[in-house]
């Protein structure tokens, strides 16, 4: 058994690496084989089980690659072995912590999306840096070839579910269906098999979709640090709040949106501050691929066919997606109530002589006025819906 030391500096915690390579803290479970890469700059990475070398992994490009004498580049990388449905990320589970202090991993949710995720990988290339994508499926059939371009460039590629629906109010069939119809999909945009990397749309896990992932050998991913991007357009107001949740925790994986506005302006200056203030990268990739269902691939294909089938139709059309906003945990609630009555008002007193006065009704709420109601646009102001929101309009 190899022991390594893990946690924030003082803690004294030991994290135990058993034969079968089991990394457990406390009792729990999860397979990590931690990879060692100084900053881009070795030529070969080898796994450690139990204090054996099982096998090596293709390395980072040289240092000289790096036109960037500044960049982050990678100082680990970390491979996950998912069998079983290892949970990670400490906002919601404990079971695994394999990154030391002043440690993070980069997280994107939600894309791809042309316009956003492209600045997101200049950003990361001039850093020399990689990511993980968890992407929505119905994104990928989208924007396969975006897909394609994030996974090409070294970047790991996980799921999303398919139309980005919170599993706590799916029932069994439905979730499976979010499940690997986003797998499906995902893989197909892909040409291979995506990473068996899943975290839940909102950070909501009910236990029976735990249960089933878990069935999968999906590794299911929370986060540690919450960028809140998709709260603000602003970048500066988008990097203030993640370095002060980044100092107050030290470590951890952090989670963007590609699709997010803020995040698309400002992932470069948060790359370069965290280079300034002396934070590492560490990349996580899989120790094998994602299994698909045959009755999913089927539905991930029709519905690339159509995608292609719209696209040569339309090929000027828009071609990115518009996604409502998103969020890494539960959406807010926001309460509508009727309007109040206003109070009533007592009558005068009576005036001797005087006549009665006439009492007006206020009409009822419901019924709208024609100065009420909303003047409609007119036609050359009105905005065609992108050809994908039309494509996938059947399945709301």
């Amino acid at each position: 058994m190899v022991a390594r030391r893990s946690g924030q500096a003082g803690e004294g915690t030991m994290t135990a690496m058993n034969g079968a390579g089991w990394l457990s803290r406390g009792g729990s479970r999860g397979r990590v084989a931690v990879l060692s890469a100084l900053a881009l700059g070795v030529g070969a990475l080898t796994a450690v089980s139990g204090g054996v070398l099982t096998r090596a992994l293709a390395a980072p490009p040289p240092e000289n690659a790096c036109a960037n004498p500044g960049a982050l580049g990678v100082e680990r990388i970390v491979e996950i072995d998912t069998k079983g449905g290892p949970l990670l990320g400490n906002l919601q589970y404990k079971e695994i912590d394999f990154l030391k202090p002043g440690e993070v991993v980069l997280t994107f949710d939600d894309g791809p999306s042309r316009q956003s995720t492209n600045r997101v990988l200049d950003a990361l290339a001039t850093h020399c840096t990689r990511a993980t994508f968890f992407m929505v499926g119905r994104m990928a059939v989208a924007e396969p070839d975006m897909v394609r371009k994030v996974d090409s460039l070294g970047h790991t590629v996980g799921t999303h579910s398919w139309s980005h629906a919170n599993q706590a109010s799916l029932g069994a069939d439905r979730s499976k269906r979010e499940i690997e119809l986003g797998i499906s999909a995902v893989s197909a945009a892909l040409g291979r098999p995506t990473a068996p990397f899943f975290r839940f749309p909102y950070l909501s896990d009910p236990k029976g979709a735990i249960r089933y992932l878990e069935q999968r050998d999906q590794g299911i991913f929370s986060i540690d640090v919450d960028t809140k991007d998709f709260q603000t357009r602003s970048a500066s107001v988008m990097q203030q709040r993640l370095f002060r949740e980044l100092q107050s925790r030290g470590k951890g994986i952090i989670l963007f949106h590609d699709i997010q506005h803020s995040t698309a302006t400002g992932i470069a200056s948060v790359l370069d501050e965290l280079k300034k203030r002396g934070y590492k990268i560490v990349h996580m990739v899989p120790k094998g691929t994602a299994t698909t269902l045959a009755e999913f691939d089927a539905a991930a294909r029709k519905e690339l066919e159509r995608r292609n089938a719209l696209a040569t139709a339309a090929p000027l059309a828009n071609r990115s997606m518009v996604w409502p906003v998103t969020q890494g945990d539960a959406p807010p609630t926001t309460s509508v109530r009727r309007p109040r009555q206003p109070a009533a008002v007592p009558p005068p007193a009576a005036t001797v002589g005087a006549p009665p006065a006439a009492t007006v009704k206020p009409p009822p709420l419901d019924q709208a006025t024609a100065t009420d109601s909303p003047r409609p646009k007119p036609s050359w102001k009105r905005e065609e819906l992108p050809w994908q929101e039309q494509m996938f309009q059947h399945l709301r």
